[in-house]
């Protein structure tokens, strides 16, 4: 008799620690019901997502979920802004396998698939922590708040050949010395090259005299931060224009060749936006993720070790929107929103037309 109380007690145990373990798996403040998602995700067993983060910069967030849910296998495919637009329309149209989540720079392109209907509506329990322009209809999400930024090599400009403002930069790269030794995003490929660009065309008063100054100086296109930021720290460029200041600001505390300007006129910035594939094959997973990395503890790690600038109020770190807030005032702040406004240069006529101005002003040798 006693024995089997011994059984049945040794069961009601193992019973509450494996209710507990599950329970543990649930955030803080998340309704009971959530319980259900954490459970539907850990039958899946694996998410698929297509970034254009680099994958240094990913892998702490991955890390970091797999601690909470040890169960689910993360797939990432880090690409370029424009490879991960491409892949997963071409997948998507083929009806083969694609992504779960898409978590991209080039906003407008995320836009331009999220509200042509390719993006699941999930109300994430994190988006009220959100600024108001950073969600799009409980769709799509703002996860990062980055700067574009001017980069320079220290060790080959004299302070006052650096721009603190557009209007310099037009000014300065017009020098002789600053011939072929100007670069910035080719924006045929690099999805958020181009957006950026084309808001430069909105905000900029002098936009048609920087094409010029592109023009004049020879300016070398690149598809990717890394490669610009490995030229201008070698000497092969002097300067960068719209780099990416999340990448520019970690690789300049490390390399004394680096210098970083936030434009005092105005500051461009971009949130990497994320969203659910409407059809994705493990939508459970993708829900858990998108909780994640909105997350105080996800946006925590965005902050101290990815580095990519917490979209957050609320979370602590040298790389997050209040400390750059404090460092160039919000008032020169210009984040775009997470809105299918971003996209209006997507639009066929307009791209074409926006490029081809492009070449031959600025693309011009």
């Amino acid at each position: 008799m006693n024995f089997k109380k011994t059984l049945i007690a040794a069961a009601v145990l193992a019973s509450a620690a494996s209710c507990a373990s599950a329970l543990a798996e649930v955030p803080a403040g998340y309704p009971a019901g959530y319980q259900q998602l954490v459970d539907g995700a850990k039958k899946e067993g694996k998410l698929v997502i297509y970034g254009a983060t680099d994958s240094k910069a990913a892998q702490p967030l991955i890390k970091d979920f797999n601690a909470l849910y040890p169960n689910i296998t993360v797939e990432y495919n880090d690409m370029n802004s424009t490879e991960v637009y491409n892949r997963f329309f071409s997948e998507n149209a083929a009806g083969g396998d694609t992504a779960d989540v898409l978590w991209s720079s080039a906003m407008d392109l995320q836009m331009k698939l999220a509200a042509g209907g390719y993006a699941m509506q999930y109300k994430s329990v994190e988006a009220s922590k959100l600024p108001a322009w950073a969600a799009w209809k409980d769709t799509a999400y703002g996860t990062t708040f980055e700067p574009a930024a001017f980069v320079y090599n220290k060790r080959l400009l004299k302070a006052e050949e650096v721009p603190q403002t557009h209007a310099d930069f037009v000014r300065i790269i017009q020098q002789p010395k600053f011939q072929d030794k100007v670069t910035t995003y080719d924006i045929e490929k690099s999805g958020v090259g181009f957006m950026f660009m084309t808001q430069d065309a909105h905000d900029f008063a002098q936009y048609k005299q920087l094409e010029q100054a592109f023009g004049a100086a020879k300016v070398r296109v690149q598809s990717s931060t890394g490669t610009m930021l490995e030229r201008i720290s070698s000497g092969e460029n002097l300067i960068g224009y719209n780099v990416l200041g999340s990448y520019a600001l970690v690789r300049a505390k490390t390399d004394p060749s680096l210098g970083v300007v936030l434009p005092k006129d105005y500051t461009l910035v971009i949130s990497r936006v994320t969203f659910i594939n409407k059809v994705a094959k493990h939508p459970n997973a993708a829900k858990l993720w998108t909780d994640y990395i909105l997350s105080h503890r996800g946006q925590t790690v965005i902050a101290n070790a990815s580095k990519l600038f917490a979209i957050r109020a609320d979370v602590t770190g040298e790389t997050t929107s209040s400390e750059l807030i404090k460092e160039i005032g919000e008032k020169n702040l210009k984040p775009l929103p997470v809105s299918p406004a971003v996209a209006e240069y997507l639009e066929p006529a307009l791209r074409l037309a926006f490029l081809k101005e492009w070449k031959a002003t600025a693309g011009k040798k």
